[in-house]
C-alpha cells in the first residue's frame, strides 16, 4: 500500500510516478479582504459591489478568495443580501470563492433560511 503524504494540510495518496525526494508544492491562494459597511443596504450596495468586483477582477481566475469582513456590519437588508449574491456570482464566474468573515447570528440565520449559506465559505 502506498504511503500517504500531507500536502497542503490534506492527506493524499501519492501519484504512481511519485518518487521520494521530489517536492510537490501548491502556491497559496490569493486573498483580498473587503470590510463591509456598518449598514449594508440600498444606500451602500452599489459602492460595496463595485469595490468587491474590482478586487475579484484583480485576482487570476481560479486562484483566489474574496474575504468579506462583516464584523462591523450591524444591518443587512434585502438590497445588501442581493449585493452579496451578485458578488458571489461574479466571483464564481471567475472560479473564485467568497468567504464571509464575522457573520453575526441574524445574518447567518437569514442566509440559512434563504438557503444561500451554501454559496459562501465562512470564517
Amino acid at each position: 500500500m502506498a504511503r500517504a503524504l500531507l500536502l497542503t494540510g490534506v492527506w493524499a495518496i501519492p501519484p504512481i510516478n511519485w518518487r521520494p525526494g521530489l517536492t510537490v508544492s501548491h502556491p497559496a491562494r490569493s486573498r483580498r479582504v473587503l470590510d463591509a459597511p456598518t449598514l449594508l443596504g440600498l444606500a451602500t450596495r452599489e459602492d460595496f459591489r463595485r469595490a468587491a468586483n474590482a478586487l475579484v477582477d484583480e485576482m487570476d481566475a481560479g486562484e483566489g478568495d474574496l474575504v468579506i469582513d462583516l464584523g462591523a456590519t450591524r444591518e443587512v437588508d434585502s438590497s445588501g443580501l442581493g449585493a452579496l449574491i451578485l458578488i458571489q456570482r461574479h466571483a464564481a464566474d471567475r472560479r473564485l470563492r467568497v468567504v464571509l468573515r464575522g457573520v453575526g447570528p441574524e445574518l447567518e440565520y437569514l442566509l440559512v433560511l434563504t438557503k444561500l449559506d451554501d454559496l459562501f465559505e465562512f470564517e
